[in-house]
């Protein structure tokens, strides 16, 4: 219990275990303080100094050679004050950055992209939770769907894709989609085919990837082979420009 009130004051169990032994000895040396803990005497020492330094021990004077004290249980409100002293110097530190920072912030005349990185297995449920954002997204744009999807989508993220076109956030958008294998009534389901758009574009024969620009978002997808990955970037100028390129290259196919 009180190993455990000490730790959450910010002592580790080597200092916890130091201060106790100083504590209920009323004075005693480093060397006793090893023997008692089994703590390395080195090791004794460097904590002692810490504590001292912390105001919660100090050192007997009136030994002929050097013993450890403890202070008073309630100067333990040395260490609350010890962190008010360090907060109120952080917070200083920080408006003094904020305001060296502000000036070169209101110059820039671009937003840093978001980048999100999702590794395999967690890849249906991100798309999952970020379904909504997206929709929400392309409401506010051109409510589609633009890109490239190998047909390997399907295959490993099928469900996901049953799962998209049925919600409620979905309802207005259409996919209009790209992929590189033929005939296509053999890859999308006819459920589907209102909603979800797809042209096979024959130059992309090479293509291994999927790549949608949905709103303000671009997701890229790399399904070709284990394990996969998917990129979201979070940026309206790149998202815009991509949904421009994916126009032109659907509008050129017949």
């Amino acid at each position: 219990m009180i190993e455990s009130l000490l730790e959450q004051l910010g002592l580790s169990p080597k200092e916890t275990q130091v201060y106790l032994t100083v504590l209920k000895s009323g004075s005693i040396s480093p060397a006793q303080v090893a023997k008692v803990t089994k703590i390395n005497r080195t090791t004794v020492y460097s904590l002692a100094k810490d504590l001292i330094d912390r105001g919660i021990i100090t050192q007997d004077f009136g030994s002929a050679t050097r013993h450890l004290m403890a202070l008073p249980p309630e100067d333990l409100m040395q260490l609350a004050r010890r962190e008010e002293r360090e907060l109120e110097k952080k917070k200083r530190t920080i408006q003094s950055a904020i305001a060296a920072l502000q000036p070169i912030a209101q110059s820039v005349k671009y937003a840093i992209p978001k980048i999100t990185f999702m590794t395999e297995e967690d890849i249906d449920q991100f798309m999952r939770r970020r379904t909504p954002l997206w929709n929400e997204s392309a409401h506010r744009t051109d409510n589609a769907f633009w890109g490239f999807q190998d047909p390997e989508l399907l295959n490993s993220y099928g469900d996901w894709i049953d799962w998209y076109w049925s919600q409620p956030s979905s309802k207005g958008v259409s996919g209009k989609l790209m992929t590189n294998e033929s005939p296509l009534e053999d890859i999308y389901t006819p459920k589907h085919r209102a909603v979800r758009h797809v042209k096979y574009w024959e130059k992309a024969k090479e293509y291994t990837a999927a790549i949608w620009a949905v709103g303000d978002f671009i997701v890229m997808m790399m399904i070709a082979e284990h394990p996969h990955y998917l990129v979201e970037i979070h940026d309206a100028v790149l998202a815009e420009n991509m949904r421009a390129t994916f126009r032109g290259i659907w509008e050129s196919i017949p």
